[in-house]
């Protein structure tokens, strides 16, 4: 991390493009890399050994990118002053104790023993969550407005759940993913051909709902 770090901070002093960099302009790189994890994580792998090698060269490449979002975002606050990168590692790392207190004691050491079930976990995560944040009644506060609509009605019926509010509807599910996605897709045929925006729709549904929805529960 030294030697990276260093690197980038050269590549800031010296390189035009990297020197011009901002937060702002930076976003779009940090959203691409993303999903291109996302991508290579999905496509798996196939071809035995070689296709598993392939996968992990694949995969280790666009960790790195993100990583580097990560380090730019915080050389530019350190050249502001604001924090540096063991800032950033540093208090990810506190947070995480903070947050599982399943696993760790506040000073960091491991429990006695641990929760069998994904649930206890789920519901002491949520505990310090609330805790940390006491003012927040909205269960759907913190979802970024600018997920695509899909993700946020997923993230936003997550949340619900776990709050305790009240669901949309249902429809008929399929018994795979496949045929999901194939029920999706024909969705947003259908809207095409009547003229509609898919995206656009989905998202105010999205809204309506939450803002519809009782918001004294506590956030997840």
């Amino acid at each position: 991390m030294g030697e990276l770090l260093g690197t980038i901070a050269a590549l800031r002093e010296h390189c035009p493009w990297m020197g011009a960099l901002t937060h702002e302009s930076l976003v779009e790189y940090l959203l691409e890399e993303a999903f291109e994890v996302a991508e290579t994580i999905e496509a798996g792998t196939s071809g035995g050994t070689a296709g598993e090698q392939h996968f992990d060269a694949e995969l280790l490449g666009e960790l790195g990118d993100v990583l580097l979002q990560v380090v730019l975002h915080a050389r530019l606050a350190e050249e502001r002053g604001a924090f540096k990168f063991d800032d950033v590692a540093r208090g990810l790392s506190a947070k995480m104790v903070r947050r599982n207190p399943h696993v760790f004691r506040p000073d960091g050491s491991l429990q006695d023993s641990f929760p069998a079930t994904v649930d206890e976990i789920v519901q002491k995560w949520d505990a310090v969550k609330r805790a940390e944040r006491p003012q927040r009644t909205d269960p759907f506060e913190g979802i970024p407005l600018a997920l695509p609509a899909l993700a946020r009605a997923q993230k936003s019926i997550d949340r619900a759940a776990r709050a305790g509010v009240d669901l949309p509807a249902g429809a008929p599910i399929p018994e795979t993913e496949e045929e999901l996605g194939g029920l999706l897709l024909a969705v947003v045929r259908s809207a095409h051909a009547s003229g509609f925006d898919a995206e656009r729709a989905l998202r105010g549904a999205v809204r309506d709902y939450q803002q519809h929805n009782p918001r004294q529960h506590q956030q997840s």
